[in-house]
């Protein structure tokens, strides 16, 4: 920690706005990261539960199970099934509304993590290229010692490079976490859109076996 901090100290003013950048790409994956994993569930268990229940006319074990999930998926299902008793372009329009709230909840904010990145990396090479400046202009000048030059010059250069190191990590996290969360979302995307449409095909073909009773007491 003691390097780290020689290092920030030495990269001049130009490290406290990579300081700021950093806080925020930490804070927006770790935000992101713990909604995105916390909302997953295993899809393929998940249908073969809702087959089963739907097989076994039991719509209101159906929407219990999918109340007691707690994700998504799960809220975007009882949309629809809530709605059985209803015409099938009903039970669709329920899910649609459903997804219409969530899946932007899924997506949101995981795109600035590529924005994060991008101000981070140029925040870097403002800071590279402030300390040129500060440094070839005091070893420039007249009245600058010639034995001090060479020290001023170093001090220069290594303000550029710690900001130019910074801002490249501060990036590289940026852009991993993008790339990794972004993977995560549009799994959950793709399971919302075959789950969806798995269990609205199960109530259209299975209609004689829904037992409705007890749904809305469910729901």
């Amino acid at each position: 920690m003691a390097a780290l901090w020689k290092h920030f100290r030495d990269g001049g003013p130009g490290m406290y706005l990579i300081l700021f950048w950093s806080i925020i790409t930490i804070g927006v994956i770790i935000e992101r990261a713990l909604y995105l994993y916390g909302s997953s569930i295993n899809k393929d268990v998940f249908l073969a539960t809702m087959q089963k229940c739907i097989l076994a006319g039991d719509v209101a074990k159906a929407v219990k199970m999918c109340s007691a999930a707690n994700a998504p998926l799960a809220r975007i299902v009882q949309a629809g099934l809530v709605k059985v008793n209803r015409s099938d372009e009903e039970v669709q329009a329920a899910m649609d509304e459903a997804a219409l709230r969530e899946i932007p909840k899924i997506a949101k904010r995981t795109g600035f993590l590529a924005l994060l990145a991008n101000l981070s990396m140029l925040s870097g090479l403002l800071g590279t290229v402030g300390g040129l400046i500060s440094s070839f202009g005091a070893v420039s000048g007249e009245s600058v010692d010639p034995s001090q030059k060479a020290r001023i010059l170093a001090e220069g250069i290594s303000e550029a490079m710690n900001c130019t190191a910074f801002g490249l990590i501060i990036a590289i996290i940026g852009l991993i976490g993008y790339a990794v969360l972004n993977g995560k979302t549009q799994s959950l995307e793709d399971d919302i859109n075959e789950a969806s449409v798995q269990v609205l095909n199960l109530v259209v073909t299975n209609r004689q076996k829904v037992n409705l009773g007890g749904v809305a007491h469910a729901a």
